[in-house]
């Protein structure tokens, strides 16, 4: 397939009719108006040159900051031009998800990569091929600890709160009760949870984010002995980058690791597509939903790949199945395995090792301004909360600098983000401009 071909007004039709439908419109009026664009305005019949320049006037009205100080699940890091290079070419870039990857070694190859890789990053035994993001990853990983006599959620309240509501939706759905473990000085509260658990022999798993969403490491090992005490499993949300420095939660004693992928050379994006990787350990292995590739050996004795272990509602009794997941995000998990690839143990390690490095030389200097006070101690890996005088006017001041400040938080707090991205300078001219223009 080229790179620009459009279907004709004749194909269109056709394709139309073949739905039974008599409209574009008609197609996508199951999405809310709010969020389809319409008609561009844009003259028929212009010329290509002329049209790039109207469509470049046109995306130059979008706001891109080239200094970000934000993360809170989305990150931007450095993607090196060989991921852009080779994820970009049309074998790669025009396939949609393989509805028939059996047929299809390279395809599974490549997934089977994937997997071995994410598996090393976390500690794991067993990964699926992907799934849409971190937020349904963590919710299918909840998914996979519930028993018929088990199946109480808990989730920490130093999870993203977006995490947290996507979980709260397939527990609606499934009439699994959630729990939410209060948090202490900006981590999971363990003596809360204890008694939580005490009282509840039916409790199936707990969830925690490791770094949580203000950026603070949690004691994981002491939860997972708590966790396991009281017969649960323990699901970690992690941050793929941070396992560049920090154990990984296969060793510390989570029975199921998930995240997101975006920071796996996949750029912002405007929200994206981004990845949601799912790993587990062995005894979990036949609950992974969604695909799973092993390698085998095929007749001739030569090395092969083969879809296994699908426990989807396709091929199972559909009451049996824990998941309708049914697909992957092929080329996100093909980004995220060159990514790793071109990186290597030793290139995640400096990126995980720099913005730790930079993200505590810029809290240490942003908590020393007057009214920006560090609001957690101890460890914390890219990400840090301080308080804030006047979050509206901090962020419209950074805002007029071409600067993106950190998320505000419900209780006027700002929550800092600094990556590879950001460099020593950056981080300077911030403090400059919060100490001569919003104080």
């Amino acid at each position: 397939m080229g790179s620009y071909i459009p279907s004709t007004n004749a194909e269109r039709r056709i394709m139309l009719e073949a739905l039974g439908m008599s409209s574009v419109d008609e197609l996508f009026a199951v999405l809310p108006e709010k969020t389809r664009a319409g008609e561009l305005a844009i003259p028929s019949g212009m010329g290509e040159m002329e049209l790039h320049d109207k469509v470049t006037v046109m995306a130059g009205k979008n706001k891109v900051f080239p200094t970000i100080f934000r993360g809170a699940g989305a990150y931007r890091h450095y993607i090196p031009a060989a991921v852009t290079r080779i994820t970009s070419n049309e074998t790669f870039l025009t396939a949609y998800t393989p509805y028939q990857a059996e047929i299809s070694q390279g395809i599974l190859q490549s997934i089977f990569e994937y997997q071995t890789m994410i598996c090393e990053l976390t500690g794991m035994d067993a990964s699926n091929a992907s799934l849409y993001d971190g937020a349904s990853a963590a919710a299918e990983a909840v998914a996979m600890c519930r028993e018929r006599k088990k199946h109480g959620i808990y989730v920490s309240a130093t999870t993203n709160p977006r995490i947290t509501e996507t979980i709260r939706t397939y527990c609606f759905g499934s009439g699994a009760p959630l729990t939410i473990i209060p948090e202490k000085d900006g981590r999971t509260d363990k003596e809360a949870l204890s008694a939580m658990l005490e009282k509840d022999p039916q409790a199936a798993c707990v969830y925690v984010q490791q770094p949580n969403y203000y950026g603070l490491l949690e004691d994981g090992e002491a939860i997972a002995a708590i966790v396991h005490s009281y017969g649960a499993k323990l699901v970690a949300g992690v941050n793929p980058i941070s396992l560049g420095v920090y154990e990984a939660p296969g060793v510390w004693g989570a029975d199921i690791a998930a995240g997101e992928g975006q920071p796996l050379g996949l750029p912002l994006g405007f929200g994206g597509p981004y990845l949601g990787f799912l790993t587990c350990k062995a005894p979990l292995m036949r609950s992974l939903p969604g695909r799973i590739v092993g390698e085998t050996t095929d007749s001739r004795g030569q090395r092969a790949f083969v879809l296994t272990l699908q426990a989807r509602e396709q091929h199972i009794r559909r009451e049996k199945a824990s998941s309708n997941v049914c697909t992957n995000q092929a080329l996100c998990a093909l980004t995220a395995a060159v990514y790793m690839s071109v990186m290597g143990p030793a290139g995640l390690e400096d990126v995980a090792s720099q913005c730790h490095a930079k993200a505590r030389y810029a809290a240490a200097r942003i908590s020393a301004i007057p009214g920006f006070a560090l609001k957690h101690s101890g460890e914390f890996f890219h990400e840090f909360v301080t308080a804030c005088p006047d979050t509206e006017k901090t962020l419209a001041v950074l805002e007029s600098h071409g600067i993106l400040g950190g998320l505000p938080l419900e209780d006027g707090s700002l929550l800092w983000c600094v990556t590879e991205m950001i460099g020593k300078d950056d981080i300077d001219r911030l403090v400059d401009i919060l100490k001569g223009e919003v104080l």
